[in-house]
C-alpha cells in the first residue's frame, strides 16, 4: 500500500493496528506517522517498531493519507477541533472511538470529511481480532479495500451498516471479556478437580482457541460441533444439561443485550 498513516494516540489498540500493518507488510514503518501527548510511548514505538514521530496532531494530519483517531471517546472533540481546519477532502479519518457515530464525528471534522467507524477488540494485540468497519458515504470502494487490508493484517473485519454496530459491541467489542471470565470459570473448575492453576489455564484457554478455529474453519452450525462431541449418555450431555438448567445461553443473551443497550446510552441513541 503506497500511502502514508497517520496516528493520534498510541495505546494499545494503536499499536496492534501499526505492529499489525508492519508485520504483514501492509504498509512500511517508514510511512506511519504518531503523535501522542505521552511521549516516552511514541519514543519507544519509533525505537522498537521503526515509526516517524510527529511533534504535533497537525503534523500528523498534514503528512497522511489515512488518519487514524487512536485516543479515548471524551478526548475526541478537543483532538477534532484543533485539526478538522487541518483536514483535506482527500484524507480518510479512521475512528476507533467507542460510541462516537459518523455523525458526531462529521459535526465536529466537517461534513465533507471521509469517514469510517470501526469497532475493534483486544485480540487485535495477538493479531486475532475481528473489526467492524462503518464508512460514511464518501468513502469509495478502492478507499474501504485499503481500510480492509489494515484491519485484516492483524485478524479479520467485516463492513456493517452503523445501526448495527451495537450488535457488533455486544459480541466482538465487549465479549472478551465474557470468554475470559468463562475460561477463568474452566480454571477454576480445573483447580477444583486437582490440576495445578498453571495448567488448568493452558487446558481452557487452548480449547476455547481451538473450539473458535473450528467454528471458523470448518463452516459448521456451532450446535452440530456441539452434538460431535456429546456421546449418548456420556459426560458432555450431563454437563450441557447442568449449563442449560442454569440459564447459560439465556445469561450470555442478556448480557450481550443489555452491553447493546450501554453502547446505544453512550451514542445519545
Amino acid at each position: 500500500m503506497e500511502k502514508k498513516i497517520g496516528f493520534i494516540g498510541s495505546g494499545n489498540m494503536a499499536n496492534a493496528i501499526i505492529y499489525g500493518i508492519i508485520n504483514s507488510k501492509v504498509a512500511p514503518a517508514g510511512s506511519i506517522t504518531v503523535f501522542d501527548v505521552d511521549t516516552t510511548k511514541t519514543a519507544a514505538l519509533h525505537t522498537e517498531a521503526g515509526v516517524q514521530v510527529a511533534d504535533s496532531a497537525a503534523q500528523v494530519v498534514e503528512g497522511c493519507d489515512i488518519l487514524f483517531l487512536a485516543v479515548k471517546p471524551h478526548i475526541i472533540p478537543a483532538v477534532l477541533k484543533e485539526i478538522a481546519s487541518s483536514i483535506s477532502a482527500s484524507q480518510i479519518v479512521v475512528s476507533i472511538a467507542a460510541g462516537v457515530t459518523l455523525a458526531q464525528l462529521a459535526v465536529m471534522a466537517g461534513h465533507d470529511v471521509k469517514l469510517v467507524r470501526v469497532m475493534p477488540n483486544t485480540p487485535a494485540m495477538v493479531n486475532a481480532g475481528m473489526s467492524s468497519l462503518t464508512p460514511n458515504a464518501l468513502v469509495q470502494p478502492e478507499e474501504m479495500q485499503d481500510i480492509t487490508a489494515i484491519f485484516n493484517s492483524f485478524g479479520r473485519s467485516a463492513v456493517v451498516p452503523e445501526s448495527q454496530i451495537h450488535a457488533v459491541t455486544g459480541i466482538s467489542g465487549s465479549s472478551p471479556a465474557y470468554v475470559f471470565m468463562f475460561i477463568e470459570a474452566l480454571a477454576d473448575a480445573g483447580v477444583m478437580g486437582g490440576l495445578p492453576r498453571d495448567q488448568a489455564y493452558q487446558f481452557a484457554a487452548q480449547t476455547v482457541l481451538g473450539s473458535a478455529k473450528m467454528v471458523l474453519e470448518t463452516g459448521e452450525h456451532p450446535g452440530r460441533l456441539k452434538d460431535m462431541v456429546c456421546s449418548p449418555g456420556g459426560t458432555t450431555i450431563e454437563a450441557v444439561k447442568t449449563l442449560e438448567s442454569q440459564g447459560f445461553r439465556a445469561a450470555v443473551m442478556d448480557a450481550v443485550v443489555s452491553c447493546m443497550d450501554k453502547s446505544r446510552k453512550l451514542s445519545g441513541q
